[in-house]
């Protein structure tokens, strides 16, 4: 299964970028875009490319479903938090 994160562009150079997803900024590769990107559009970003370019309502979804998720892993790993169904 692959995951491709919804990311936002803050810096454009060629064929490169730099993304912010939750504050942290990387960056990734934009040869794979089939369209023009410009600062401030979201795309999904998957093993350090970008593939396709999301509306932003789309990926503010997305990331809120990720975060929920992840507080939801979080909660099951903390064993201060786990009910004792013995």
């Amino acid at each position: 299964m692959c995951l491709a994160i919804p990311s936002k562009i803050v810096e454009l150079d060629n064929f490169r970028a730099v993304v912010d997803v939750y504050g942290a900024r990387r960056e990734i590769n934009l040869m794979l875009m089939p369209e023009e990107v410009g600062i401030g559009d979201y795309v999904l970003v998957h093993a350090g490319f970008a593939i396709q370019k999301v509306e932003e309502f789309v990926a503010m979804e997305a990331l809120e479903l990720i975060s929920t998720i992840i507080e939801a892993v979080e909660k099951e790993d903390d064993p201060d938090l786990q009910i004792d169904t013995s």
